[in-house]
């Protein structure tokens, strides 16, 4: 009796097993919040080292358009301006650079709107009231900041001759600011990633980002819910 119910037990654990086999060969496990870093993993297909920079980087993990690929090897530059941010940062991604500072078009003392949803912070006060009481989200403090282009910070930590695999920036409302911060003719990633809220594939060829970067010579490649995904021209 006891032989037998241990076989049987034997077998149910088996099938368990085979089942959760099945399903580990057929999916991939993404980070982003939008599966950006799926896009991005067919792009870099194969290659082992890379260097990106995440502006609006929220968490090592949560909703990281990077962690995925410091997973495999890469590093790279990590910047928010949630304060207390980079803590979580320092000690899961020892190997990036942890930069816990705002960033804008130039050097400024500007408001940081701080939700209980650390996802929904940033700098734009008409977006930050319109998410106000929307749902569960709420504003729950203030608090006045020094930011800076994000060319300074290029210029500090990139060594010369780095090569940006890919940019990605989403700080709620002010992207194009950050955008517009450094130069692209000396900084140019292979890919960016950016956030353009509620726009349609036709609304986006009208888009003052598209254009910007239509002009610096970058095209659309794809797109997520929100994120958009631009290449260097010649570079695929």
């Amino acid at each position: 009796m006891i032989l037998t119910a241990f076989k049987l037990a034997k077998r149910s654990l088996a099938k368990v097993r085979n089942a959760l086999c099945l399903d580990s060969c057929y999916f991939q496990k993404s980070y982003s919040q939008e599966g950006e870093d799926m896009i991005l993993n067919r792009l870099f297909e194969g290659q082992k080292h890379g260097f990106y920079i995440d502006v609006g980087a929220h968490h090592p993990k949560r909703f990281s358009n990077t962690y995925r690929f410091y997973k495999k090897g890469w590093h790279g530059i990590n910047i928010d301006a949630m304060p207390g941010s980079m803590k979580l940062f320092n000690k899961h991604r020892p190997r990036d650079i942890n930069i816990e500072q705002p960033i804008s078009d130039k050097k400024q003392t500007m408001t940081y709107y701080i939700f209980n949803e650390p996802a929904l912070n940033g700098f734009s006060k008409e977006l930050s009231q319109q998410r106000d009481g929307r749902g569960s989200y709420r504003i729950v403090s203030t608090q006045d900041v020094e930011a800076v282009p994000l060319q300074t910070i290029l210029e500090e930590h990139i060594p010369q001759g780095q090569e940006i695999d890919f940019l990605t920036i989403d700080v709620e409302g002010l992207d194009f600011l950050v955008l517009q911060s450094f130069d692209l003719r000396t900084y140019r990633p292979k890919v960016i990633l950016i956030e353009i809220l509620g726009s349609s594939l036709a609304e986006l060829a009208k888009d003052e980002i598209c254009l910007y970067l239509e002009q610096h010579g970058y095209s659309f490649f794809a797109k997520a819910v929100n994120t958009v995904l631009f290449t260097r021209d010649g570079w695929r």
